[in-house]
């Protein structure tokens, strides 16, 4: 049975902005997977971290993946694009993270969904936001009444 999973995507060495628009690409290509939905692109600034503004967008799959292999498929995709894990929140050629499934908690000590940090962050709640105004975080609640929080956060859609 196919969930609707939620994945944030980022990158900011190199080419990021074809590095994501590649990677958005190639999650429409994951077996037993299909996007139905896109975020915009963004240009944001390095939170907790270094180095050059970020690209972010999101993507939402219906997929009958279950999620460690889902987020194998993701880790491998990262791979393919040279992603390094020198150091925590390292600048990196592509982040992909999956964000929600479905509406389950997940504690894994490989994966936890949803993503510790996504209400702490405007490069993953505006995007989401706009692919779904309504959108419920399972635990957490509406998204949108995170918003405020990361008003402060530096966030411009791309052309």
């Amino acid at each position: 049975m196919a969930l609707k999973a939620v994945i944030g995507i980022g990158a900011n060495l190199g080419d990021a902005r074809l590095s994501v628009e590649q990677a958005i690409v190639r999650l429409a290509q994951l077996p037993q997977s299909d996007m139905t939905a896109q975020s915009s692109l963004f240009l944001t600034a390095p939170v907790d971290a270094q180095g050059d503004d970020y690209v972010n967008a999101v993507v939402e799959l219906s997929t009958a993946l279950a999620p460690l292999d889902l987020l194998r498929a993701l880790q491998e995709l990262e791979l393919d694009f040279g992603r390094e894990r020198s150091y925590r929140n390292a600048p990196r050629t592509l982040d992909l993270d999956l964000l929600l499934y479905g509406d389950q908690q997940i504690e894994h000590e490989h994966l936890t969904v949803p993503h510790p940090r996504m209400t702490e962050r405007a490069f993953v709640l505006l995007p989401l936001l706009q692919l779904d105004p309504f959108i419920t975080i399972p635990g957490k609640g509406a998204a949108h009444q995170f918003a405020p929080l990361v008003a402060d956060q530096a966030i411009r859609k791309l052309a």
